[in-house]
């Protein structure tokens, strides 16, 4: 077994897979593996669908942008955060839940990437390779819809799980300096970002052999710079989460 902080460092991730199927133990030891994550306050705020069905295998590659691999991999997974469970507690007691809690939709967000990432860990431990699909935000409503989640719970991402059938090379990282500070917070540091800049032009040459010559701080203004899934706050407000 790679140990832990090489296996940690060597992530990337995979959009081709074998068709080799995974061992329904070795899936369950998995989910298990994103139990055993912290969770705030014991919420355990996750609720995890298995996505088998070719057909809505398709429909959620068609909402999450076209990425077929969703399709492809030996497994999909929508991971979701999860208030419905323990606002069913809460009714149970005949305390309704206190709704709309900003707190309550982070900790049970924040529980899902806990969750997801030891998943993550555990598979990449036993030689799998995997895909975040954030792009499920793109069409939330639908997404719910095909998993007919109940209010208080939303799709986070979906997870794509299989046996690499590619190698890709690791996509650098901002250097530590940059992340890494002391004591309080320290201000950009523009060469760090020029240094790593050249860095990212390298790895995306390399990796579109020629076509792309792009730095990490022109993708930033892509990123941030235009309203990005406006449609979330109102879908939000819709599934319960009515942030206050």
């Amino acid at each position: 077994m790679q140990n832990v902080i090489e296996l940690l460092q060597s992530h990337r991730s995979i959009r081709k897979f074998t068709n080799q199927p995974i061992e329904p133990d070795l899936l369950k030891a998995l989910i298990r593996s994103g139990q055993s994550a912290a969770t705030s306050s014991n919420l355990q705020g996750v609720s995890v669908i298995r996505v088998r069905n070719p057909e809505t295998r398709a429909a959620m590659a068609k909402h999450a942008g076209g990425q077929a691999y969703v399709e492809e991999a030996a497994e999909f997974l929508v991971f979701c955060a999860d208030l419905n469970r323990s606002g069913w507690c809460c009714e149970q007691s005949g305390t309704p839940m206190a709704e709309g809690m900003t707190e309550h939709f982070i900790i049970a967000t924040v529980d899902v990437a806990l969750f997801a990432q030891n998943v993550v860990v555990a598979a990449e431990s036993e030689g799998l390779g995997i895909c975040y699909i954030g792009g499920l935000r793109n069409n939330p409503e639908p997404v719910s819809e095909l998993l007919a989640l109940p209010e208080h719970v939303y799709p986070v991402f979906g997870l794509c799980l299989g046996y690499p059938d590619q190698d890709p090379e690791c996509k650098p990282r901002l250097p530590l300096d940059a992340v890494l500070m002391e004591e309080h917070y320290q201000p950009v540091n523009p060469e760090l970002i020029a240094e790593y800049d050249e860095v990212m032009r390298d790895y995306y040459q390399r990796r579109t052999h020629g076509q792309l010559n792009r730095a990490w701080s022109e993708d930033m203004p892509e990123l941030l710079g235009k309203k990005s899934r406006p449609h979330m706050k109102a879908f939000l407000d819709s599934k319960g989460f009515k942030l206050r």
